[in-house]
């Protein structure tokens, strides 16, 4: 009873006031206690224990409370939690630019540290204007981007974000004016559609002295709306930027560390971009951190402007906490069999969610790698798919009209057919 009392309170004192992802104060949505987590399942005060469908928003691949990524941070924290970045540097920081360096798609050999995905793309949006504007191009001080985007929620991001169906209209009216071309065809295996690349070349061909830089995410866009296009889009931008004197930067916070079935998504064109982001699963969900990745070309740009530095520096760059826990995650990773894992997931979800497509709200079904999506033909009901899916024994955060997974790289078979049931009797609902 004691137990019971003291969730109602933390409840209670939750509602009045904390604020929660895109939440509205005056009517919080409900929130669900969690007092453990381990393996791919969250325990709830309840006793309950869910499947983790979404791998605490994409970023937990290796699942909770791995001993391996433990023992990191505890053998870190006998050392020092953190130290300033400023003037000081520590093997956390070096090891891990060693492996994102090793890692990365050639010819990335510059690290960023940061703090977050959102504050990694603000570094990613500086390093280009301040790359022309030390080539004595300051007139470029646009972004060509893609409608159905998102790269986060700091000011900087939002710009780049889908100006009309993203999450950040609000603000249009203080926001920098990028230029917008329509969001890429969708289907992973499409052939390229000739007249819509013509509108994005047009894009760029219209003020080419101004745009500075195009900004993607490959080959999934994520909480703009989990759309799937053709990697031969993103060669067919690499291309228009060299030929436009444009960089191309990657976002790849979401689709990094073998989410779509390789490494990084831009692999799957066989491409490079001059600057990439990548996050969430970084840490393997454990800490906040990011990383702009750069090729020399583009930092020695920077350098010989009269500025010299790159002008960003956050308080806890390169916090050796978390660079540790990334340096275990990422090694972790490399020594187990992700990409059979993911290849599993990506078969399994194929098979569980075949039905949905005949089911009479569905518009599309669609799966790549470890990604699953059901895309209804109207916003989701939250309330009640929550409580579907949690009583089918998982747990799952649709948003608009998209029911979606994208669990940790161990779960089992299994696992993956019980939220592929989940995703169906709320797509039923």
């Amino acid at each position: 009873m004691e137990h019971e009392l003291d969730v109602a309170k933390l409840l209670a004192y939750d509602r009045d006031h904390l604020w929660h992802p895109y939440s509205d104060m005056l009517d919080p949505a409900p929130v669900q206690p969690v007092v453990g987590a381990e393996g791919v399942r969250l325990e709830l005060a309840d006793g309950r224990r869910l499947v983790d469908g979404m791998s605490s928003w994409w970023a937990a691949i290796h699942g909770y409370r791995h001993p391996r990524l433990d023992a990191a941070v505890r053998d870190q924290l006998d050392r020092m939690a953190h130290v300033m970045f400023g003037g000081l540097t520590h093997p956390p920081a070096v090891r891990l630019a060693r492996h994102l360096v090793d890692l990365t798609p050639a010819p990335l050999t510059q690290v960023f540290l940061a703090d977050s995905g959102s504050v990694s793309v603000e570094v990613a949006i500086k390093m280009a204007l301040q790359y022309h504007l030390a080539g004595d191009r300051p007139g470029r001080d646009r972004l060509l981007t893609v409608r159905g985007g998102y790269h986060g929620d700091t000011f900087g991001d939002m710009a780049v974000c889908d100006p009309v169906n993203g999450m950040h209209h609000l603000f249009q009216h203080v926001l920098p004016e990028h230029v917008f071309a329509p969001e890429p065809p969708q289907g992973f295996d499409a052939p390229l559609d000739t007249d819509y690349l013509a509108l994005v070349e047009r894009a760029l061909a219209e003020e080419p002295d101004r745009i500075a830089a195009v900004i993607v995410e490959p080959v999934v866009q994520g909480a703009g709306g989990m759309r799937v296009y053709s990697p031969g889009y993103l060669k067919a931008l690499r291309d228009l930027c060299d030929a436009y004197g444009a960089l191309l930067i990657l976002d790849e916070i979401a689709t990094g560390f073998g989410r779509t079935g390789t490494m990084f998504a831009a692999e799957h064109a066989g491409i490079s971009p001059d600057i990439m982001c990548v996050g969430k699963a970084l840490t393997g969900g454990y800490m906040t951190m990011a990383a702009t990745l750069c090729t020399r070309r583009v930092a020695e740009g920077i350098g010989r402007g009269s500025g010299g530095a790159l002008m960003h520096g956050p308080t806890f760059m390169a916090n050796p906490l978390a660079a540790a826990v990334a340096c275990a995650s990422i090694e972790l990773l490399l020594e187990s069999p992700w990409q059979e894992r993911v290849a599993v997931i990506e078969t399994r979800l194929r098979q569980g969610l075949a039905a949905a497509a005949s089911l009479p709200r569905v518009a599309d079904v669609r799966v790549l790698g470890a990604i699953g999506v059901i895309e209804l033909a109207e916003p989701v009901d939250m309330p009640a798919v929550t409580k579907v899916v949690m009583d089918h024994g998982v747990w799952l955060r649709p948003f608009r009209n998209l029911i979606y997974t994208m669990p940790p790289y161990t779960v089992t078979a299994e696992e993956v057919d019980m939220i592929t049931t989940a995703m169906l009797a709320a797509a039923q609902a």
